[in-house]
């Protein structure tokens, strides 16, 4: 990544606040690739406890402005009392549209961290961890109404399969899905101990992994999370000015894989494999990270949760 000539303040985010709500990942690594112009207008598309957003206002000027982005509720009471912030209570995948309403055409930079909270996590009531009896809930955005417990009712056989394989992994996803239809009838799967144990007998290896990837199936689907990801990539392609960054920390290979070809190809179409044929698709973005940055030793010791995080930059032409 190139150096940020105009970088002219340290980053320093130590408050309790963003410690207790959610540790930034990758933070220096995102802000220095984003390569910030003090008078500019950026977006953090994942507001969440406002590390990152803390971290960019630093760089900013008193012309600088930020839009933050942010569909829990939650959220709200991390904001700044800051003149230069705007905040937009909604899902990212609403991006162009709400930058539209407050006549903003283009923006500088573009900012997503596509991992779920430390504070979803650990707030029960979520029905986001393995760790703590509650709902089987999962939304980010508790305005929608479809809950993980919707999709394990009413889903078919075969939807069901394709969930856990595709988003989760999961080696026995045929079974697993098999096995939550026949027992959907008998047992409620409304909490998660009763899901857990009404699924024990079907668990492979590691009790807690396999969980992990099951939740981590349920959630994505709750939330249509890849689907946002794409429209959020999308438009960012309209609003971000041409020099303007677009910075985006994946959690899973489904995420990196998507931001990877979108930065490539500017476009989510499969490109045909036929030597004769000459592809002359407009290059939109210029990679700044070849490879994806990932956390150093320092990082990993003090947030295990940055164990798996991604962060791909690139440049609009």
């Amino acid at each position: 990544m190139t150096k940020n000539k105009n970088v002219r303040t340290p980053i320093n985010l130590s408050t309790d606040q963003h410690d207790s709500y959610h540790i930034p990942v990758l933070l220096h690594e995102t802000i220095a690739g984003l390569d910030i112009k003090p008078g500019g207008t950026y977006v953090d598309a994942t507001f969440g406890g406002g590390g990152h957003s803390a971290a960019l206002l630093q760089q900013l000027g008193k012309n600088g402005r930020l839009v933050a982005f942010d569909q829990d509720a939650d959220a709200v009471q991390n904001i700044p009392d800051d003149p230069r912030v705007l905040f937009i209570p909604q899902n990212f995948r609403h991006l162009k549209r709400f930058l539209r309403l407050h006549d903003i055409h283009e923006v500088d930079g573009v900012l997503a961290d596509l991992g779920v909270s430390s504070h979803q996590f650990d707030e029960a009531e979520r029905g986001f961890s393995i760790r703590f009896n509650a709902d089987m809930d999962m939304r980010m955005d508790r305005r929608q109404p479809v809950t993980a417990f919707d999709i394990l009712q009413t889903y078919t056989e075969l939807q069901l399969h394709k969930l856990f394989e595709k988003y989760g992994e999961v080696t026995n996803a045929r079974t697993l899905a098999r096995t939550i239809v026949e027992v959907r009838g008998q047992v409620s799967l409304k909490t998660i101990d009763a899901f857990k144990n009404a699924l024990r007998p079907v668990v492979k290896g590691n009790p807690n992994k396999y969980f992990a990837q099951v939740f981590q199936a349920l959630r994505i689907e709750v939330n249509q999370e890849l689907e946002a990801l794409k429209e959020l990539l999308e438009q960012a392609k309209e609003v971000v000015k041409p020099g303007g960054r677009i910075a985006v920390i994946t959690f899973h290979s489904l995420e990196d894989r998507l931001v990877k070809q979108f930065f490539r190809d500017g476009s989510f179409e499969e490109k045909e494999e036929n030597p004769f044929v000459q592809h002359t698709t407009e290059k939109v973005f210029r990679l700044i990270t070849r490879k994806p940055v990932t956390a150093g030793a320092e990082e990993l010791k003090n947030n295990s949760r940055s164990r798996s995080a991604k962060l791909r930059v690139a440049e609009r032409v």
